[in-house]
């Protein structure tokens, strides 16, 4: 089968991207072999690909979507044939992080994975996933590029739950890519006042297509200011940092009120440090809050907000490409075109 497997050149600390031929993944016990049929590029895989990624496993694809292709021993009632969306990491719910709010820092969450990777024509998703809930049954309404949206939607979600975001809110969003702007249509259903910030012309004209009247061009305006004209001096409640760059995580310091919150979202770099004044964030008693990926309890919450019709993700997806044309979508993705690159076999 073709898969894009991620490897390390010497002397280099980024990694390269190759679509090359390996054997389809045999199963164990309580495994589950899915068929590909979509799977979203997101932005972590690019900080994986520049070596530039601080957390988790290097592998690629984590958003994908198929068809049970075989199974082995128990698998609950999945069965060939049905469609599905496996979460790639699933917490063992029981152990100290787990029990306390913190199921993304569990020890078996982070070391969980689909094999060899979600940009293969086939992968295995392991049993412990498998018993632990992480395998999703699509309805038959549910398209596979839009569950490959689900993944990306829980992290959001889980995101804005940990911030207790409110209906009515005034939120800034520093980040109009498809992760900002999957955070922004989440916080217009549920009625928020939204405004968005980024330095491109055409992913700030997309925010205010899909309903953002307040976006800002970072590159033109001084954003707290703008933020806090519009809320009667205040400033945001909540600022979700989508973005991984440190100019992002001080613009939103600058831009919440007294006594809101910043949302670190998007992840750092390597090697990130902030010029910023650390008695600020005392005196104005700021909430630095972050948020790290998703688990199945957030997963199965955006299946169910995405089967509702509550929120329609559809539209952020704006590129699609095979498997063969892996490092033409990778290209595309850096080069800020669009919004959500979808891979397909």
């Amino acid at each position: 089968m073709k898969s894009i497997l991620l490897t390390k050149e010497p002397g280099r600390s980024s990694l390269t991207a190759a679509l090359v031929e390996v054997p389809i993944p045999s199963l164990v016990a309580g495994d589950v072999l899915v068929k590909m049929k979509a799977c979203g590029l997101c932005g972590t895989d690019l900080e994986k690909l520049r070596g530039e990624y601080t957390a988790a496993m290097p592998v690629l694809g984590h958003e994908a979507a198929g068809v049970v292709a075989s199974t082995s021993g128990d698998v609950g009632d999945l069965k060939e044939g049905d469609r599905v969306f496996p979460h790639h990491h699933v917490p063992c719910h029981h152990c100290h992080y787990c029990l306390h709010g913190s199921a993304t820092m569990c020890k078996e969450y982070r070391t969980s994975n689909i094999v060899p990777g979600g940009f293969s024509e086939f992968f295995r998703v392991p049993a412990w996933n498998v018993a632990g809930g992480g395998v999703l049954k699509l309805p038959a309404s549910m398209g596979f590029e839009e569950a490959s949206m689900i993944e990306p939607a829980a992290c959001c979600i889980r995101a804005l739950d940990r911030c207790s975001v409110n209906p009515d809110d005034a939120v800034l969003v520093v980040g109009a890519g498809p992760v900002g702007m999957t955070h922004s249509l989440l916080l217009l259903a549920n009625k928020a006042k939204v405004f968005v910030s980024d330095v491109s012309a055409s992913r700030l004209e997309f925010a205010r297509r899909s309903g953002i009247q307040s976006a800002f061009d970072a590159s033109k305006v001084d954003v707290p200011t703008s933020v806090k004209e519009l809320t009667g001096g205040r400033g945001a409640d909540v600022a979700i940092v989508a973005s991984g760059n440190q100019g992002a995580i001080v613009q939103a310091l600058r831009s919440v009120r007294r006594g809101g919150k910043v949302c670190l979202f998007g992840v750092p770099l390597k090697g990130s440090r902030l010029e910023y004044d650390v008695s600020d964030i005392f005196n104005a008693e700021v909430s630095l809050i972050s948020s790290y990926a998703a688990t199945d309890f957030e997963t199965k919450k955006a299946l169910d907000l995405m089967t509702s019709r509550h929120v329609d993700f559809g539209p952020l997806i704006t590129h699609r490409f095979h498997l063969a044309d892996f490092d033409e979508a990778v290209q595309n993705a850096l080069g800020g075109k669009g919004m959500k690159t979808i891979i397909t076999p």
